[in-house]
């Protein structure tokens, strides 16, 4: 089993049925097994900021996959729940970014593990840090709460609670 890391984001319909749905149907949907799930974070849109506010989150998933078998799992994942890719940045219904897969590192013309974004997003690495704020990035060798310490994006990023689901 591999414990794989990803980043949720959605802005676009009912963003958090949208991401509770899509966290049950990874979990025990897809034979996987959900092992953490963060709160839901609002947080203001990135790289494109003329677009409304997103819901995020961060869970770590156990899988018997491999690599690109998980990678296109969340491909499959992102287009069953409405995703169409029109632009860089742009609304989305659901954004499921593989964040780590173990200590991982691959790169190819689709994929890059881990994922390049992860130091430089408070959107990621504040969810991130509640799930798992120990957790050593395979090519930084620096845990996820000094990466978080160490950022000096300052965008908006707000805790809204308890996490979409019940933990397992």
């Amino acid at each position: 089993m591999q414990l794989a890391t990803i980043g949720m984001g959605s802005n676009l319909g009912d963003r958090e049925t949208t991401l509770r749905e899509a966290i049950l149907w990874l979990g025990a949907g897809c034979g996987n097994r959900l092992r953490s799930c963060s709160s839901l974070y609002e947080t203001e849109p990135f790289g494109k900021t003329d677009q409304g506010w997103f819901l995020n989150c961060v869970i770590q998933i156990e899988t018997s996959l491999d690599l690109l078998g998980f990678f296109n799992l969340l491909q499959e994942g992102e287009a069953r729940f409405g995703r169409i890719r029109r632009e860089r940045w742009g609304p989305r219904t659901l954004d499921l970014d593989l964040l780590f897969f173990g200590d991982a590192v691959y790169s190819d013309s689709e994929l890059t593990v881990p994922h390049p974004g992860v130091a430089n997003r408070r959107f990621v690495l504040e969810p991130l840090c509640e799930v798992a704020p120990d957790f050593v990035h395979p090519s930084l060798g620096e845990t996820a709460r000094t990466l978080l310490g160490q950022l000096a994006e300052s965008s908006r990023v707000v805790c809204l609670g308890s996490p979409p689901v019940v933990q397992p």
